[in-house]
């Protein structure tokens, strides 16, 4: 249930009616937009008689919210959600950039690649120090000591890290090491004790789709984290298991509009991981970002045929500086102000 405050209420009117709700066993979410500020009541509010809140002299109209996932809904926060990275980097609400570098961390090699795309424009250094592989006998990551080389990168080049973190138990070490933006991968979409474990810090999240998983039910993930305290929360679309062989996934670009409409978190889109091919990576890119995509995660390697992990759908420094350029066109058309 969502109580909508008068333009005319005063704070002292506000703090009131929160207390009131509390006091009655609820939770509240306030948001402050332009225009009219929100009050999510949140808890079973089949009890809750919505003339009753009508009558009161600070508020406007009720509604109720049918949707399961409450703190990532749209209708409790119909401002865009701005989520802080670090480095002075900000994403949503009109804010665009670009996590870029390789799939796994491998060595030295990763700072010739972090300055080429930094060069090239990206905003944000991605790779992974432990990854999840889906046979056991596939590298694995470096552990701590890629996490080390991610975070030099990051000094030398200030610019923030994303990278994944797949065990409840290492998010304390994520934090305390200062990664910017801990990733949770598709494999790890449902894991309800990881996501409730990132949701207890304040470090953003970088939340992936699952292997399948429907656009709700990756607004609940969301709504894991959101519920333990965390609001900042980035979705990924990453594409989705289908009957289609020739990709890798299919990536959705229907659900880049669909979460924009549904959620006020930003969406960012990843056309490595959704094609799994370097020739259809772009495209990919390019799509996405005309469909209103706050963002993009592009795997980048200096020599993909030696790449230890995913080789197959990175792009080339040259490929990604060129990818860049195209992508900011694109951004130039969806974005301009026609007269």
């Amino acid at each position: 249930m969502i109580a909508i405050v008068k333009q005319s209420a005063q704070p002292e009117q506000l703090s009131h009616f929160i207390s009131w709700i509390e006091g009655r066993g609820y939770r509240t979410n306030v948001s402050h937009g332009d225009n009219e500020t929100i009050v999510g009541i949140i808890g079973d509010t089949t009890k809750i008689d919505p003339f009753l809140l009508e009558s009161m002299d600070i508020i406007d109209r009720v509604r109720r919210v049918s949707e399961p996932y409450k703190l990532a809904n749209r209708k409790f926060h119909p401002e865009d959600t701005v989520v802080d990275c670090g480095h002075g980097v900000l994403i949503g609400g009109g804010n665009f950039q670009v996590m870029a570098g390789p799939c796994s961390v491998e060595g030295d090699n990763l700072i010739e690649i972090a300055r080429a795309v930094r060069a090239a424009g990206a905003t944000m250094l991605r790779g992974g120090a432990y990854k999840p592989r889906t046979s056991p006998y596939a590298y694995q990551g470096m552990g701590e000591h890629g996490l080390d080389l991610l975070l030099a990168a990051s000094a030398e080049l200030d610019m923030p890290v994303v990278s994944e973190v797949m065990d409840p138990r290492d998010v304390q070490l994520f934090v305390d090491r200062g990664v910017d933006v801990m990733q949770v991968g598709a494999r790890n979409a449902q894991n309800f004790n990881l996501l409730k474990e990132v949701g207890k810090t304040t470090t953003p999240v970088l939340l992936k789709r699952g292997l399948a998983g429907t656009i709700d039910e990756l607004l609940m993930a969301a709504e894991y984290v959101m519920s333990e305290g965390n609001p900042n929360v980035i979705l990924c679309e990453r594409g989705i298991r289908t009957f289609e062989t020739r990709t890798r996934n299919t990536f959705d670009i229907n659900a880049i509009p669909v979460l924009h409409h549904l959620t006020h978190l930003p969406v960012v889109g990843d056309p490595s991981h959704a094609t799994g091919y370097t020739r259809y990576v772009r495209s990919a890119a390019f799509a996405a970002t005309a469909a209103g995509a706050d963002g993009l995660e592009i795997e980048v390697h200096n020599r993909p045929q030696e790449a230890w992990s995913d080789g197959a759908q990175a792009l080339t420094p040259d490929s990604f500086l060129d990818t860049m350029r195209r992508i900011a066109l694109i951004r130039q058309a969806v974005t301009a102000e026609l007269g």
